[in-house]
């Protein structure tokens, strides 16, 4: 039986852990060649001998290493068909904007935002020239609803990564390039791990605005990764892909009383 991703060559920044490392093993699962870019020079090989691929240590603030990451994808298999553009951060100092410093601000700035403009700017003309492709760019919930628990420049990154994805969407419809950004609600990930551990109270936060009273496992959302970089999608781009288990339509949580 083959897969949706079949002879696609997909290229995937932070994929050495979290959603990034379950949507590299689904693209596997599905027949594609896989390419991670990641900073994890210690995992990142050996995940990608696991699966078949190829690693490139890249910085995706920096324009060099992303180039370099998206030419060795072009160079060793002749195509790139996908561009997952998903490293990102949310470090502790990216706060209420009464607390957020200018370093921490521009710090998320870079790797959020600016590194999905270097990918996108990177992988377009290689999508050109074969005359389509799929691009995914990472956003969040938080793209497209006032969060809860302030991480303002996370969510201003978030926004601008929408924005700009559903601006290339439109751009390079008529060329057969779709983008298309993710939207995931909150995550099981190392990410969100790790904030329960310094801060439980705010985790907890996140926890109770879910309708469905959990949070997504990296595999839901690499499923939904999978989908728009396969031609199952083929009429879907410029859009906001709400994977959140709809939170970000919960006007409140239901209560088993409710269901009484």
């Amino acid at each position: 039986m083959t897969g949706k991703l079949d002879g696609k060559v997909g290229v995937i920044t932070g994929g050495c852990s979290g959603i990034g490392l379950a949507t590299a093993r689904k693209f596997h699962a599905e027949g594609a060649i896989v390419v991670i870019g990641d900073v994890d020079t210690v995992n990142g090989p050996r995940i990608a001998e696991e699966l078949g691929g190829s690693f490139v240590r890249v910085d995706v603030t920096n324009a060099d290493d992303v180039n370099a990451l998206f030419a060795h994808a072009k160079e060793t298999y002749g195509h790139v068909d996908i561009a997952f553009n998903n490293a990102g951060i949310s470090p502790a100092d990216d706060d209420s904007i009464l607390k957020t410093g200018i370093e921490a601000w521009d710090r998320v700035q870079k790797v959020n935002l600016t590194s999905v403009y270097l990918c996108c700017k990177a992988v377009l003309p290689y999508m050109l020239e074969q005359g389509g492709g799929s691009i995914i760019n990472t956003a969040s919930f938080v793209a497209v609803m006032g969060a809860a628990t302030s991480q303002i420049s996370y969510t201003a990154s978030k926004g601008g990564v929408l924005a700009m994805t559903r601006e290339l969407g439109v751009q390079f419809a008529g060329k057969g390039i779709r983008v298309n950004a993710l939207c995931p609600g909150p995550v099981n990930t190392p990410l969100l791990q790790e904030l329960f551990a310094k801060d439980p109270e705010r985790a907890a936060r996140r926890l109770v605005h879910i309708p469905m009273g959990r949070f997504a496992e990296p595999e839901e959302i690499a499923n939904a990764v999978s989908f728009l970089a396969s031609d199952e999608s083929s009429f879907i781009t410029a859009s906001e892909f709400l994977v959140d288990g709809g939170l970000s339509h919960a006007y409140v949580t239901p209560l088993e009383s409710d269901f009484a």
